[in-house]
């Protein structure tokens, strides 16, 4: 009896994996099609099966703000004969993966949000966060010139609503960056009806919406009203309503400050040099990188705009300084349209879509400044400034949230790191950094101006010379300070496809028939 039983048991399961894989390729014995593990046979999102949860396949969309950079190999570096004599930007040829960046640069009226949101959150109970994020207006003084009606008006005055914020601090805009992440995947689950829009009014201090603590289960969240599919979609096994997770492809990844590769990367905008590039290869990339356009409006080195068609905009490609005492030309014809920063979306965009990548304002990338730092880096999706986190987890093994709502998260230690193949260290900022064999370190206003908190600024201003509107060119300054020169834009993650939605990743070729 007990062998058949086990016989039984084979047969049947030999039955249901076999009706699993009939329906993964007509319906099954059932007529219902359900999608089923090519490795297993089980099927995917069915209680009976075990309930494996498999969102349908889907590309990643574009995030609010954002337009898309499809990746490749560029030449990094210097175009220009190094004036300065900073040698610090030696050519490099690198690749960049594909990735998202913000259209414009982040304006007044983008930044006024934030604040109102953080006042709404912590004004009453941790006021100094709203404090510690207000730009720096004083950025305006100066003491040969009468600029205090900038440092009233420019950041508040609805007449500047669209111009680039400025006087933010690095450290300023890597928070913004967070607390956009946050609203921008909040609104995403409210919109799928897994979070309720009453939430909105109730959040406070520590129960604040956090994407991160939300995926760990830590965000106390009133559900939405899902729908009938939906409902089913975010069922466990047993039938009780679970949170989204990331693979379920609703919430987008963060966003964050661009690296000094993609930002370079985005701004030469060399896609516009393949013609039809989603129709055919066109000309092959690989001589293209050796072009070496000057800036980021392509081929027009001048910087003079064909005037033929009108000249609304002024003849300029770019806001920037055309020499001492010429912020914006002679009235009656301004040769920029603008004596400070102007709209961020003024000017042509480049190639790619993107405002400003010459001009206007510089701009804060992530990366941690280092004189010969590519040289160093790797060659594909180069940064400097990893310092590798882990999330923390108390004595009983538990996620715990921050007093602000945010997930809390340590350092990786070195003894984590120690039998890695790829990396050693958790702090790895400092890493091939020159000064390996001296055991030389950087002192700020000691030995050099360099330290762990010097950041790379890319891009020129409305008061530089046209010398730093070359992307290729770098500066830096330190992370906790700000100037009314430097704005900055964020970026996003792409995940997927690297030439974007309409295509697959790799060479797809038909199926070969086998001979018999």
């Amino acid at each position: 009896m007990r062998r058949l039983t086990s016989l039984s048991l084979i047969v049947g399961t030999g039955v249901m994996l076999s009706m699993s894989a009939c329906s993964k390729n007509g319906g099954g014995l059932f007529g219902k099609k359900k999608e089923s593990s090519s490795a297993t046979g089980w099927n995917y999102n069915d209680p009976k099966m075990g309930g494996f949860s498999v969102a349908k396949s889907k590309d990643q969309f574009t995030g609010p703000g954002l337009v898309f950079v499809q990746g490749g190999t560029f030449a990094m570096g210097a175009t220009e004969q190094d004036v300065m004599m900073d040698w610090n930007n030696i050519p490099r040829r690198i690749t960049v993966s594909s990735f998202y960046i913000d259209e414009n640069e982040v304006s007044n009226v983008n930044y006024r949000e934030y604040l109102y949101w953080l006042t709404r959150m912590y004004g009453e109970s941790f006021p100094d966060v709203y404090r510690n994020a207000l730009p720096d207006s004083l950025v305006w003084r100066s003491e040969l010139a009468y600029n205090e009606p900038l440092v009233e008006y420019y950041f508040r005055h609805p007449a500047y609503n669209d111009y680039p914020v400025v006087g933010v601090t690095w450290k300023q805009a890597t928070d913004y960056a967070k607390w956009r992440s946050n609203r921008v995947n909040e609104k995403l689950l409210m919109d799928a009806g897994l979070l309720s829009q009453a939430d909105i009014m109730n959040q406070a201090d520590d129960n604040t919406f956090d994407s991160k603590s939300y995926l760990a289960g830590l965000y106390e969240g009133t559900p939405g009203k899902m729908s009938k599919n939906a409902k089913k979609q975010f069922s466990n096994p047993d039938g009780s309503p679970r949170g989204a997770q990331f693979e379920d492809g609703i919430m987008l990844p963060n966003y964050r400050l661009p690296t000094e590769a993609e930002w370079e990367y985005a701004a030469l905008g060399y896609i516009g040099q393949n013609p039809n590039p989603s129709k055919k290869e066109g000309k092959r990339g690989e001589e293209l990188i050796m072009n070496k356009q000057i800036y980021s409006w392509g081929t027009n080195n001048s910087g003079l705009r064909d005037i033929r068609r009108g000249n609304w905009q002024g003849q300029f490609l770019a806001n920037f300084k055309r020499g001492s005492g010429d912020n914006m030309g002679m009235a009656g014809g301004l040769n920029d349209r603008a004596s400070i920063p102007a709209p961020v979306q003024s000017y042509f965009p480049n190639t790619f879509g993107i405002y400003n990548m010459s001009g206007n304002v510089s701009e804060w990338v992530n990366d941690v400044y280092r004189p010969l730092t590519t040289i160093d880096g790797d060659d594909f999706n180069y940064f400097r400034g990893n310092k590798f986190q882990t999330v923390y987890q108390n004595a009983e093994k538990e996620f715990e949230k921050d007093s602000l709502g945010a997930l809390k998260m340590r350092d990786v230690t070195d003894e984590e790191s120690a039998s890695r193949l790829n990396y050693q260290k958790g702090d790895v900022i400092n890493y091939l950094d020159g000064d390996s064999l001296s055991l030389v370190e950087y002192g700020y206003g000691v030995t050099t101006l360099i330290n762990d908190k010097s950041r790379v600024v890319k891009g020129g201003s409305w008061n530089d010379r046209a010398y730093w509107l070359s992307p290729g060119n770098r500066r830096f300054m330190q992370e906790d300070m700000a100037t009314n020169t430097v704005g900055f834009r964020c970026a996003m993650d792409r995940v997927g496809s690297p030439e974007g939605n309409k295509f697959k990743t790799g060479q797809i070729f038909r199926k070969q028939r086998q001979k018999r």
